[in-house]
């Protein structure tokens, strides 16, 4: 998420581009509003199923000590439905993106979004509710695609991570204003109790799609398209310099030169995402479908969906201000990310993540099977260690998953890996949202688990761990195209030191010479020193 040396490799901001350029960061900073609409729809829908009249709107039935609740498929219908509709957005996303281009698309995505907005508003039954939910997922699962492709496209390289992870950012917003609206009208007595928790999200539809339509296309889709003049013009914009500077001539002759390479393979499809080979596109495909699955695997969302309820079922007294407390954690703690995302690296904070979230997640697991949820001091370290656990995921594994996933493709495919991999995230969103009521909750039919649920979480941390290790580069301040070089010639495990050798040698795609020098030279003295 954050800062790092300037090279010369291909990519927004070179050698002799000063640091400063805020016109072209805040536009990129701009599309990550996107995550507002993700994380809002996440968040509202976790109160909502909570509030009275939409319990007696919707057909809840009393439970077994009396409270009006939802069956179990009802739940985890309308909950989960909405990353069905994601997940095909996702896939759709990457075909309009090299079709219809990176902004007009998120601008489309928008439409498609409050199409979905207008109708769970209007509905009173669950189908109408349900199909509302679908087509909202569409317009999400297209945003979660095109900004943190958008935003990796025309950052400058030196703040892409914060600016990338600024996406994440948006979305912990978006989870605290879901928060504090339901909490607002969580009493009122008719349907505008969740009507307007739910309207609102046209306002945030409408912000995104406005500004996009202000802001520039990205270059490289602009030069994959060949329209070098436009291209100019979008750097012109983004770099704050005029279209004939010899900065912005570097870029284009770096995208180009990358893009040649790329289109001598021919044109890529789905399946050349799945090709071996010597830039590894196999390997890099697997990695940002992976990444992303594990994130959801860490069980953030089961707080996110399902957090109001869990504390209400642990005996917590206002489930719905410790909501917000959870929001807020998540907000605060995203903050420090921006700073140490390109200071850091990404590989060193996904691995202290997991390993913080494994610790909580365990802790919080013991502490709910040893102690009555009547105990007061037991609820306080319940809610202390899932606010800790909310910390380290919203530090590390919630804003670095997309960063990775926006930068570790090849240009040819990026859409179409990019898609893939937020597809993943929404599948497993899916998966989550929907098996959790069955896992949690009580009665014929559901695992019973509760608390205990804690211990799969736990559990698939330590994957995270295994795969960070084994799968995840380090890439801070490397441009694009400077990725490709260091998955071509290294592996994860290797890449802190190979990393610090291009920027120590300050090579890019148009250095012909360097290249053939690394090819035949260093990168045998890299691997032969690092190898073990």
């Amino acid at each position: 998420m954050a800062g790092g040396p300037v090279t010369s490799g291909g990519g927004i901001g070179g050698d002799g581009v000063p640091k400063n350029k805020w016109a072209g960061i805040l536009m990129t900073v701009f599309a990550a509003f996107g995550g507002i609409l993700y994380g809002y729809d996440t968040g509202v829908i976790g109160g909502v199923k909570e509030m009275h009249n939409f319990l007696v709107t919707f057909g809840a039935k009393p439970n077994a000590q009396g409270n009006l609740a939802l069956s179990t498929g009802t739940e985890s219908l309308i909950v989960s439905i909405l990353s069905a509709g994601t997940f095909v957005g996702a896939l759709i996303a990457g075909p309009t993106a090299d079709t219809l281009g990176r902004k007009l698309g998120i601008i489309v995505a928008c439409l498609v979004f409050s199409v979905g907005v207008a109708m769970q508003t209007a509905s009173t039954a669950v189908p109408l509710f349900v199909v509302g939910r679908v087509f909202a997922g569409l317009g999400v699962g297209m945003v979660s695609c095109l900004v943190p492709m958008y935003q990796s496209e025309c950052a400058p390289k030196w703040i892409r991570g914060a600016v990338v992870s600024c996406y994440q950012f948006a979305i912990t917003i978006g989870l605290l204003l879901a928060s504090c609206v339901n909490k607002g009208t969580q009493n009122r007595n008719d349907h505008s109790s969740y009507q307007i928790p739910i309207a609102l999200q046209f306002i945030w539809a409408a912000i995104l799609a406005g500004g996009m339509a202000c802001l520039p296309e990205s270059p490289r889709f602009l030069l994959k398209r060949g329209r070098e003049e436009r291209a100019r013009r979008s750097l012109s914009r983004l770099l704050s310099l005029e279209p004939t500077d010899p900065a912005i001539t570097q870029e284009i002759a770096d995208i180009n030169s990358n893009l040649r390479a790329e289109e001598e393979l021919g044109t890529a499809t789905y399946a050349d995402c799945f090709r071996s080979g010597q830039n590894k596109i196999l390997f890099r495909t697997l990695t940002g479908i992976c990444i992303q699955a594990w994130q959801q695997l860490t069980g953030i969302n089961f707080i996110f969906y399902y957090g109001t309820t869990f504390f209400a079922n642990s005996g917590i007294s206002d489930p719905f201000l410790i909501s917000i407390a959870t929001n807020v954690v998540n907000v605060g703690m995203t903050i420090p990310a921006l700073f140490l995302v390109d200071r850091v690296g990404r590989r060193y904070l996904l691995l202290i993540g997991a390993m913080g979230m494994l610790v909580c997640e365990y802790i919080v697991a013991i502490v709910g099977v040893s102690v009555s949820t009547s105990n007061i001091a037991a609820q306080k370290v319940l809610i202390a260690f899932v606010c800790i656990y909310i910390a380290f995921f919203a530090a590390t594994w919630g804003p670095i998953a997309w960063v990775v996933t926006g930068e570790i493709f090849p240009l040819n495919i990026r859409a179409k890996a990019m898609s893939m991999s937020v597809a993943s995230n929404w599948l497993w969103n899916f998966g989550i949202g929907y098996a959790t009521p069955y896992l949690v909750n009580s009665g014929p039919g559901n695992a019973g688990l509760g608390v205990k649920v804690f211990f799969i979480w736990g559990s698939t941390c330590v994957g995270c761990l295994v795969f960070t290790y084994f799968c995840i580069p380090e890439t801070k301040g490397l441009s694009l195209e400077q990725v490709d070089i260091l998955y071509q010639n290294t592996t994860p495990v290797h890449s802190i030191a190979y990393r610090r050798q291009l920027l120590a040698e300050n090579i890019h795609t148009t250095d012909a010479e360097a290249i053939a020098h690394k090819d035949e030279g260093s990168v045998d003295h890299v691997d032969h020193e690092e190898k073990v």
